[in-house]
């Protein structure tokens, strides 16, 4: 069984976690500072940020990134090179969950737009970054909500008959078609950086915060004894990020009953974020409405 103590010394590394001011995001990049990463945070808010880094152990950086906008993202990226030289790790774990019909900066959905596009392009601006380190690794958090991702509400400019729910789906379910295609793109690039995804499981943090009153009661009643502690959700991120018999295109979560809790394993992703089609055309759409294009190979035999 795989436990935080399975984690190496991390020494001399990066490691870049959005959103870690709280929930999974917190508790991972709490677990890559106590093993000696550098972790910069990536923060929307400023003073979240440094409320953060004060309550970390080890080196602890703040980076100013706001997803909701591709300039922003953009702005970050440039701060970051300016700042580091690499990046040994990436984990894209920032997210939004029952929003209101609303859209991003960039008149995107605004789920969509932050939870997959604002990573996407984030993604392929430190690429580089990443490509100088000896063993680069990208982790993209999805959600056991991914298999229940519609691949008809992946076009995140159509608000028609906008539902929270639907939309949250097809965000998870982006952010593992975008972790397999960079997988099978790095691969065929010959990178020695990989990409991976993973989901927390039944995970008690802040993103429930805008849900109904009734979920809410419902989650802090029943749903306890289906869920897990934010920082036990976290293991399935940080093995996906640590293990080092893990390799490009595997997918960790939970090893429990319906993966809602337990020791991370190795997890078969839904059938409907495999399909070569689907991962292409979704990156294709990712590119042009982020304008942000990666230096990788194709091939098209999927």
């Amino acid at each position: 069984m795989w436990t935080a103590r399975d984690i190496p010394r991390l020494d001399g590394t990066t490691a870049l976690v959005t959103g870690a001011t709280a929930g999974i995001g917190l508790e991972t990049a709490k677990v890559l500072s106590a093993q000696g990463a550098h972790v910069v945070i990536g923060a929307r808010n400023a003073a979240s940020g440094a409320d953060a880094a004060r309550a970390l152990p080890g080196r602890i950086s703040v980076l100013k990134l706001e997803l909701a906008s591709l300039e922003a993202v953009r702005q970050a990226a440039g701060d970051l090179h300016e700042r580091f030289e690499r990046l040994d790790l990436l984990i894209n774990n920032a997210g939004l969950w029952w929003q209101p019909a609303r859209r991003t900066t960039d008149g995107f959905e605004s789920q969509m737009g932050v939870n997959h596009l604002g990573h996407f392009a984030l993604t392929g601006l430190l690429l580089d970054m990443l490509e100088r380190s000896p063993a680069g690794r990208i982790v993209t958090v999805s959600s056991k909500a991914a298999a229940a991702g519609s691949v008809t509400h992946l076009d995140p400019r159509n608000l028609d008959g906008y539902r929270p729910t639907t939309a949250y789906n097809a965000s998870k379910l982006a952010n593992l078609l975008f972790a397999f295609e960079l997988q099978h793109r790095l691969a065929a690039s010959a990178s020695s950086t990989i990409s991976l995804a993973a989901h927390p499981g039944g995970a008690r943090t802040s993103l429930f915060r805008d849900a109904s009153p009734g979920f809410r009661v419902a989650n802090a009643t029943i749903g306890r004894l289906f869920t897990q502690p934010a920082h036990a959700g976290a293991l399935s991120v940080l093995r996906a990020a640590t293990d080092s018999q893990a390799v490009g295109g595997e997918y960790y979560g939970p090893g429990g009953p319906g993966q809602f809790r337990g020791a991370p394993k190795r997890q078969r992703a839904p059938e409907r974020a495999c399909d070569p089609a689907t991962r292409r055309r979704l990156w294709a759409m990712s590119e042009e409405m982020t304008g942000v294009t990666y230096p990788l190979r194709t091939d098209a035999a999927h």
